[in-house]
């Protein structure tokens, strides 16, 4: 699947669509369903259940809601159903704030096609993209924009881009702009929002500086909480797996082999490209994304690993954030995380979207008490590595290892 994520043109027609899916029973005007089926969505996940008739209102939203669970057409049906007129030179009327150019081009990626058939643009704004191209389409006229922090202040303080216009803001991943040091650009552009608006945060959590956010800039939101992993997310398995580390990249081929989509993270940047380059070596279809590429090459190599052209992508923590792709089945840490923390955002890009998924470390003989310390952290009975070599049956069959 390609298509341009930076702008939908549109001037076509709505098509008649026989049969509504079943967002037209959230309340979703009848053009924008069409869309919807169109593109092949045809019935709400939980979280777009419980956001868009409440976000139909013209509220303020609070969605509390893991990554992965649906939040991109929770907030974007919403603000396509809330723009009722086209866009003005330079002045959009939605405005969608995300913590990475990665996420943005995702988002945007998911609402150009049903924009489309509702005769409205979006546009991705953020850095390491054509800036000029970018003016050249908010010139045009642009209803939604999905802009990272830093790119979209640049392009106000120019003048290219003026927010007075905005009727519906989204601030998606707040507690990751928060991670980011993001929150005072975020406050400076909700500040230069100047007409009455209405204003969705989505986040995984709502404390510290997020929460301050909610209180500054929300209106006595309506919250919207969908915390269930079933309701979000599948099953994520733990495995930890004792290795000898001459022996790692054999393990990550086994784990791949059968076209599962595999995740591998690495903490620098040059043990990426080490490390995909000893799996092609293997005979795996692997590709490094990492901070040292052209945001082109990174772009060309998400999309490849989208469409199953490679099965394995192997990131660093900085490269990998904004990646959402529903159908990753196991994410495996080359080296124990230090922390908990890092280990629950690299584990969260498997077990998305209803779909199962395994976390699987690689453990060295002298990192057996980080694991320990990661399963305390996680709650799970602290269990020593189950020790391995690649040439075990076990890695074509990971429940094996449980039963």
């Amino acid at each position: 699947m390609t298509r341009s994520p930076n702008v939908s043109t549109p001037t076509v027609s709505t098509p008649t669509v026989s049969t509504p899916t079943g967002f037209a029973a959230l309340g979703v005007p009848e053009h924008i369903d069409a869309g919807l089926a169109a593109v092949g969505f045809s019935e709400p996940f939980a979280i777009q259940a419980a956001a868009i008739p409440v976000a139909m209102t013209g509220c303020d939203l609070l969605g509390r809601a893991r990554t992965g669970s649906g939040k991109t057409l929770a907030f974007g049906i919403p603000m396509l159903a809330r723009i009722d007129t086209p866009a003005a030179p330079r002045k959009p009327h939605g405005l969608v704030l995300v913590p990475t150019r990665e996420l943005a081009l995702q988002v945007a990626e998911v609402m150009a096609p049903i924009a489309k058939h509702c005769d409205r643009r979006v546009l991705a704004v953020y850095g390491g993209a054509s800036r000029d191209q970018q003016i050249d389409e908010l010139i045009k006229g642009v209803e939604m924009i999905v802009a990272t922090p830093l790119r979209l202040i640049d392009l106000m303080k120019s003048s290219e881009c003026d927010l007075s216009a905005v009727q519906v803001v989204v601030i998606d991943e707040a507690d990751r702009m928060a991670d980011e040091g993001f929150m005072p650009q975020v406050e400076w552009v909700l500040r230069h929002v100047t007409r009455e608006h209405q204003t969705m945060l989505f986040s995984a959590t709502l404390d510290g500086q997020v929460a301050q956010l909610v209180k500054r800039y929300l209106k006595t939101p309506e919250e919207i909480s969908i915390d269930a992993p079933t309701d979000t997310v599948g099953t994520m398995r733990h495995l930890f797996l004792g290795v000898h580390h001459m022996d790692k990249d054999r393990i990550i081929t086994a784990l791949a082999r059968g076209d599962r989509k595999t995740m591998v993270f690495c903490d620098t940047k040059r043990a990426c490209d080490k490390v995909a380059d000893s799996l092609n070596d293997l005979g795996a279809r692997a590709l490094a994304i990492h901070g040292d590429l052209p945001q082109a090459a990174r772009e060309r190599a998400l999309k490849r690993f989208t469409d199953n052209q490679v099965n394995i992508l192997v990131a660093t923590d900085v490269a990998a954030r904004g990646i959402d792709i529903d159908d990753v089945a196991i994410v495996v840490h080359y080296v124990p995380p230090i922390d908990t923390k890092t280990y629950l955002h690299r584990s969260g890009r498997t077990a998305r979207a209803g779909r199962d998924g395994w976390a699987v470390t690689l453990a060295e003989y002298n990192q057996h008490t980080t694991c320990r310390i990661i399963q305390r952290g996680l709650r799970l009975e602290p269990q020593p590595p189950i020790e391995i070599f690649s040439n075990d049956v076990r890695l074509a069959d990971l429940f094996s290892f449980i039963e």
